[in-house]
């Protein structure tokens, strides 16, 4: 370990059980020596093992419902309380499609579940950096990260309107990152990680075969969830002061391939 956030505090919202990003961030700030809090919404806390995490990380729990600004305000006012200070770095790991859920297809989709996606998914993001802003929570070169998707930029046809809510959130990340960086001097970036085997990625339709297809197209492979941990950490140092504003894809190189020679063979004739 090389004591990279060390002294530092900050809240991590999404660690549902051993599988998330959220949660191999969290162990890995923890080794770094950063102190933080954890939050998920009360239904998610009930479904996972968070308060296993808290306790190999020496962390408290505030549940918190990501879509309701009360909470949002709660959950920051209490964390600086717990912390003893101002926050150094926040993870925003949360996406969530009821029409996926529901099998409901892009093309004729339950709008008001279309709604609460995005909510939870994209507009949560905004929330987050709405209450840290406005409450002048963050300490100045603090760093604000959120994951992502490239069915941002790229059509995934099974990853439905969750390419939207992606879009969003990286829109979100660039405007207010704007005026976060400007007024605070606090960075804002998001992630853009390879498909993962966690528990909400895996959830989406067809997605061993897109895992295998992804893995075949990428140079260097898919990145797995403690190596976008690794990222994350580098992205809440000190390292990465003046990095800011930017989609960061974290893919084995995925983003830029047009095909590899693995996947053509997979269509070459005998």
């Amino acid at each position: 370990m090389y004591n990279l956030l060390k002294g530092k505090r900050g809240i991590i919202f999404g660690a549902l059980d051993e599988n998330s990003i959220a949660w191999k961030v969290a162990e890995r700030a923890h080794e770094e020596r950063a102190s933080f809090v954890l939050t998920n919404a009360p239904v998610a806390m009930r479904m996972g093992a968070i308060k296993e995490l808290a306790k190999k990380t020496n962390s408290e729990i505030i549940p918190a419902d990501a879509t309701s600004m009360d909470d949002l305000n709660n959950l920051v006012e209490k964390s600086m309380e717990i912390l003893g200070g101002k926050i150094d770095f926040v993870l925003h790991s949360i996406g969530m499609s009821v029409n996926v859920r529901k099998g409901l297809p892009y093309t004729n989709p339950n709008y008001k579940y279309t709604e609460k996606g995005w909510d939870v998914s994209a507009l949560s993001f905004h929330k987050v950096m709405n209450v840290l802003y406005n409450k002048d929570a963050m300490n100045e070169w603090g760093s604000i990260v959120a994951l992502t998707y490239m069915a941002a930029q790229r059509v995934f046809p099974d990853y439905n309107d969750m390419a939207d809510n992606k879009a969003y959130l990286e829109s979100i990340a660039r405007s207010f990152g704007y005026f976060f960086g400007v007024d605070k001097k606090v960075r804002v970036n998001t992630i853009s990680q390879s498909p993962t085997w966690t528990t909400a990625g895996s959830g989406v339709k067809g997605f061993e075969g897109f895992f295998n297809y992804a893995e075949k197209m990428s140079p260097l492979g898919n990145a797995t969830a403690l190596e976008c941990a690794d990222y994350t950490i580098s992205l809440f140092s000190d390292l990465t002061k003046k990095v800011t504003l930017q989609n960061l894809f974290h893919d084995g190189g995925f983003s830029n391939m047009g095909v590899s020679q693995a996947v053509m063979e997979k269509f070459i004739e005998e």
